[in-house]
């Protein structure tokens, strides 16, 4: 009798080891995958190890104490596979109401049909299995328990309509929900699982409305859409291999990272950023030998963001912001966490996005304090608390949050986001505050985002989004952002070549004339000299400012002081100008396309005798800014720069003015209409200190937070998708 699963694929049963395991997925992937069988595959893998041992599960705890090697891998015999299999055949065959048969090639499938899959698969599960998160994103947990969590209801429709010979229906992820695509163009959606903290019932309608609401559950449109191989990525990441909160068993571990390298080298992964994150912190659990290292594959990540998903996720810069905070890479730590802090800007905060803010407010309120503490305790010179730019990437991570909230039904900064916010400010002295340049977004830009709002969700349609001009302009202003260069770029710079990755770097800023240079650089220093003024002896400025006007001070010594490097990179974004010779004087354009002033060496060419002589300048000091410099946008952090700036903190008006409620519901409306009330941009005298509506909004949700932490180490993240 031939099997249900095809003969090419019963020779690799049964299935003895990992290794095993890991050949069966070659070959699938080498074809069309089936899904259905692949994810009952993993499932009794899964469970076998982490919840079926019972008494003969016999650990033994590394020296790491996070992880526990399970002897005995299962031995899965073709049989088992069959009879879940045929199982499954037989519920979908109730779809279209025909006995279960051979899978059919048909043609597109249709909204109905999708719902009356979801309606099978819905109906038939056990609603009290909610409360248990783990283990429940797998065909097996649904057809041998009947047990399945929102990942696993939409990961079992598109399995169940491939089974029907539906070959348009896949899946859509975004960071913390999962939903369907369908139709020729994948450009038709629908919900097929409840989600949300009340109960409303969404199977069957599009998923527009949550787009259009900028919430970041449905990242503004920009999800992952799985190709059939990305559908088993989806699959791999789904297994769970914890045994408890602070251990995970070591062959599902192993297996796990084994199927992604496998999916890795075939390049099924390259738009699946939090893919790579995940393979990352396995890759920091155990290192596999001669493979890119857990760095690289954060930094591919975040790359894989902004190349294909117009940087709108957020996690990829989370999982660096930690590896950076494990590894006690402060400065680095501070970048990445400022750089999610300008992806999440990008959305107005609703309650669905619960996940996000949990990640966030661990940031600000456990991991920052802890780095302000540890670091507070030495002098070391190259503390981050000497360092300007780790002050301006804080003011950046609490700029978009701020920002995020604007526009939003619910606030988010409370009194108990104020308080670690206000002593992180006071661990930086006057003098390192000082050097970091402030500037506001204006109120005209305000409106122009307020309008271009408007103008992008009139343009929404389903999951894809056409990328406006002002929203352009946003991401352009922010400092993560990366362009890709475009056909017209042939490596020679001008226009949007110049555009540049910037990972650390502040807010960018063109080259000033150098008499507007040092005024600048010279504002906030003290250039009297105290003795002059007292006694009336020696010179009325101090000797930094003695050098002519028409001189400039040693290449690295800022004026008035002793050199501080701060490192500033590159601006991203520089006006490409036409090339010019002046006499004495050519253009050039540098790799990022800036142009840079060189002299013209010509024996033909006099040079003036009585005129200032200039040596030739370092391009890389020449294009690299005296101070960081940053752009706040939130009306709540522009109401914070004097604050910020003063040589003595006011730490009372700073979290009144962070936790002022006034301010909230401001220029990002979700109607698309303006909303009144909105004045100048200090509105402390409207304020609510008190929490109590906020936490009887978040903190009554019955999801846990998701549990990535143990014995000082982070273990890969599972999100607890939400119903």
């Amino acid at each position: 009798m031939a099997s249900v699963l095809g003969e090419e694929v019963a020779r690799f049963f049964p299935l003895r080891s990992g290794q095993d395991v890991v050949e069966l997925f070659r070959h699938q992937l080498f074809r069309t995958p089936d899904l259905t069988m692949l994810s009952i595959v993993t499932g009794i893998i899964e469970n076998t190890l982490t919840r079926g041992r019972g008494v003969d599960v016999s650990g033994v705890t590394t020296a790491s104490g996070c992880v526990e090697e399970l002897s005995n891998f299962p031995a899965i015999e073709q049989v088992d596979v069959e009879v879940l299999y045929k199982k499954f055949r037989t519920i979908l065959a109730t779809v279209e109401g025909k006995p279960a048969g051979r899978t059919v090639r048909r043609e597109y499938a249709t909204r109905d049909v999708i719902k009356k899959v979801s309606d099978v698969i819905w109906n038939s599960l056990i609603r009290s299995s909610y409360k248990d998160r783990a283990h429940l994103q797998s065909l097996y947990s649904y057809l041998a328990h009947n047990k399945l969590d929102c990942f696993g209801v939409a990961f079992a429709v598109v399995a169940g309509c491939q089974m029907l010979g539906y070959s348009d229906v896949h899946l859509a992820i975004s960071e913390d929900h999962a939903w369907v695509v369908f139709g020729r163009t994948q450009d038709e959606t629908i919900e097929v699982t409840w989600h949300g903290k009340g109960f409303e019932d969404k199977r069957g309608q599009p998923v527009s409305a949550g787009v259009e609401s900028q919430s970041w559950l449905y990242l503004c449109g920009h999800p992952v859409v799985c190709t059939r191989h990305m559908e088993v990525v989806a699959l791999v990441l789904a297994i769970n291999p914890s045994l408890s909160i602070t251990s995970a068993c070591l062959e599902v571990t192993e297996l796990q990272q084994q199927l992604l390298w496998l999916l890795y080298d075939m390049g099924h992964m390259e738009k699946y950023p939090m893919g790579l994150g995940s393979l990352g912190e396995l890759e920091e659990m155990c290192q596999t030998d001669k493979r890119p290292a857990s760095e690289e594959l954060y930094e591919e990540s975040v790359r894989s963001a902004r190349t294909y998903y117009k940087n709108y996720h957020v996690y990829p810069y989370t999982y660096q912001g930690g590896y950076y905070y494990r590894k006690n890479l402060y400065k680095n730590a501070f970048a990445s966490w400022a750089n999610a802090g300008d992806v999440i800007r990008l959305y107005i905060y609703s309650r669905d996005d619960e996940e996000i803010y949990k990640e966030l407010l661990d940031i600000a309120n456990e991991q920052i304090p802890l780095i302000m503490k540890t670091e507070s305790s030495g002098h070391s010179a190259h503390s981050i608390l000497r360092d300007p730019q780790c002050f301006a990437n804080l003011l950046r991570f609490y700029d978009g949050i701020c920002q995020w909230e604007e526009g939003s039904l619910t606030p988010i900064l409370h009194i108990g986001w104020a308080k670690p916010l206000v002593n992180t400010i006071s661990k930086f002295d006057y003098d390192i505050r000082s050097q970091v340049t402030i500037n506001c977004a204006s109120d005209d830009d305000d409106v122009q985002s307020s309008i271009s709002i408007v103008n992008r969700k009139e343009a929404t349609k389903h999951h894809t989004l056409e990328e406006s001009v002002e929203e352009k302009r946003r991401r352009d202003g922010m400092n993560n952002n990366i362009v890709i260069a475009g056909k017209d770029d042939k490596g020679g710079g001008g226009g949007d070549a110049v555009k540049g990755c910037r990972e650390n770097g502040s807010e960018d800023v063109t080259k000033l004339p150098p008499t507007l240079e040092a005024l600048t650089a010279a504002c906030g220093e003290k250039i009297l000299n105290p003795d002059f003024l007292l006694q009336g002896g020696g010179q009325p400025f101090t000797e930094s400012q003695q050098t002519p006007p028409n001189e400039t001070p040693p290449k690295g010594l800022p004026k008035g002081g002793a050199p501080e490097e701060v490192k500033v990179e590159p601006p991203p974004k520089v006006e490409a100008k036409k090339e010019e010779k002046v006499e004495g004087k050519g253009d050039k354009v540098d790799g990022d396309g800036a142009i840079i002033e060189t002299e013209v060496k010509s024996s033909s060419e006099a040079v003036k005798s009585d005129g200032p002589k200039f040596e030739p300048k370092d391009d890389e000091e020449d294009l690299r800014p005296k101070r960081p410099v940053i752009t706040l946008y939130s009306h709540k952090m522009k109401g914070l720069k004097d604050l910020l700036l003063a040589e003595k903190l006011n730490t009372h008006a700073i979290s009144l003015q962070v936790t002022a409620q006034s301010q909230v519901g401001g220029k990002k409306g979700r109607s698309g209409m303006f909303s009144s009330g909105q004045g100048g941009s200090n509105l402390i005298h409207s304020v609510s200190l008190g929490s109590s509506s906020f936490d009887s909004d978040l903190g009554g949700s019955s999801r846990p937070k998701r549990s990535r932490q143990a014995q000082g180490f982070k273990f890969p993240s599972y999100p607890s998708r939400r119903m």
